[in-house]
């Protein structure tokens, strides 16, 4: 992604560590959850992949289109996913999402990486409105379940709801964050 250094790479940790975390909860949590938290780890890892500032690492031009064909895919998993449920509709314009970045990226010339601006302003506002208002819906969201939660039976690793939604958030920061400096 274009922008500095130093905050590329705090994306990469904290898309990483997401990512991370999401794959361990494939596999403790429940079978309904399972394929959500795969999606979400694909994401986090795809996002940590992306970001990685263009100083230390210039992907090979090829890369770009096999994210957009690996994010389309998850975005057709998930589109068939929202048959079970409407909240896999979030997946779904993550996933669009990821397609976009990689395609504008994939389209931008290798000298006006740095620079911004590679992508359609339109689609990139509404997507930016859209992950902004998801992360201050997710934040508040957040609050009650982080002060209800303590009440509750003792949880396994990967089954607290309020740290699924924790990760949540930040990969919706770090979206907007990508999309930023698209």
């Amino acid at each position: 992604m274009h922008g500095p250094a130093s905050s590329g790479w705090l994306l990469v940790a904290l898309c990483a560590a997401t990512g991370a975390y999401c794959l361990a909860r494939v596999r403790s949590g429940a079978e309904g959850r399972r394929g959500a938290a795969g999606g979400e780890a694909l994401m986090g890892f795809g996002m940590a992949a992306m970001a990685v500032p263009a100083a230390v690492f210039t992907p090979p031009s090829w890369a770009w289109p096999v994210y957009a064909v690996v994010f389309g895919a998850a975005g057709v998993h998930a589109l068939w996913a929202a048959r079970s449920g409407a909240h896999h509709l979030h997946h779904l314009v993550g996933a669009a999402a990821m397609v976009y970045m990689s395609l504008a990226m994939a389209g931008s010339p290798a000298h006006a990486h740095g620079e911004g601006g590679s992508g359609v302003p339109l689609l990139t506002g509404a997507l930016l409105l859209y992950f902004a208002g998801y992360v201050l819906l997710t934040g508040v969201r957040l609050v009650p379940v982080a002060a209800v939660a303590g009440g509750g039976g003792p949880a396994g690793r990967g089954d607290r709801p309020e740290l699924a939604r924790a990760c949540r958030l930040s990969m919706g920061i770090a979206m907007v964050a990508m999309l930023l400096t698209l």
